[in-house]
């Protein structure tokens, strides 16, 4: 704690000397001090990370396609047991089961007796895509209405983000917003003042895919108090290299 204090005293006394030259960037211990007039867009990793695989479960859309046979070509439900039915195939169980593994069932119950070596695929529809739901999110919280994951769809600003969890609760502040960005092996923190933006005092922010962003007061706002004393986010936003990995 005492550590971390300190590392909050060396920010505060970067931004107060940088204060005059543009928007305060401050690094954490050991890390150069840079000059940056955003946040640093992500990479390509940094947007696609989720690596988990995806279930099927109740009331989920599918596409389940046999190559070549144009009648087993079709978009698929499942019940509220996450099961479904198929030509010539029946009922298939497909709850828990990773859509691969529900083509392989299909594949062998159709393979000799109806379709000569069939070619089949089950994928799960864009409108609910679960992995894609989970790779390509922001996470809003604090002082919203629904606080939780949102998708990303076409370019997405802050004020947009905070939009999408039904706007802010009467008990925000709206003068310390947070958002944690991670870039490559960095983790980046900017602290916007939505009433700024809303004034036209500097732009309203782009977000991407992975970051996290708080509104209002938090635990992780709190940790910048120090900060924010010495450099409010009011006419532009304080920018940290918090930490990296």
């Amino acid at each position: 704690m005492i550590r971390f204090r300190y590392s909050l005293m060396l920010v505060a006394a970067t931004l107060a000397a940088c204060a005059k030259d543009g928007p305060p960037v401050a690094s954490a211990p050991g890390s150069p001090v840079q000059l940056l007039s955003e946040l640093p867009e992500p990479e390509a990793p940094d947007v696609v990370r989720s690596t988990r695989l995806a279930y099927i479960g109740p009331f989920t859309e599918l596409r389940v396609e046999v190559f070549g046979v144009q009648d087993m070509q079709r978009d698929i439900l499942t019940d509220g047991k996450g099961n479904f039915s198929f030509p010539l195939v029946g009922t298939i169980a497909a709850a828990g089961k990773t859509p691969d593994i529900v083509a392989g069932e299909i594949r062998d119950k159709l393979a000799g007796r109806y379709v000569r070596d069939p070619q089949v695929t089950v994928n799960f529809k864009a409108s609910n895509n679960p992995l894609a739901l989970q790779s390509m999110s922001v996470t809003v919280d604090g002082e919203v209405k629904r606080s939780g994951s949102y998708p990303v769809v076409g370019r997405l600003t802050l004020m947009r983000a905070v939009a999408q969890a039904g706007g802010i609760t009467e008990f925000a502040k709206l003068e310390d917003v947070v958002v944690f960005r991670d870039v490559g092996s960095k983790q980046y923190v900017a602290i916007y003042n939505l009433e700024a933006i809303q004034r036209g005092n500097y732009p309203d922010p782009e977000i991407f895919p992975n970051d996290v962003v708080i509104v209002g007061d938090s635990p992780q706002r709190r940790m910048f108090k120090d900060v924010l004393q010495t450099a409010p986010a009011l006419l532009s936003p304080v920018i940290l290299l918090f930490r990296e990995f």
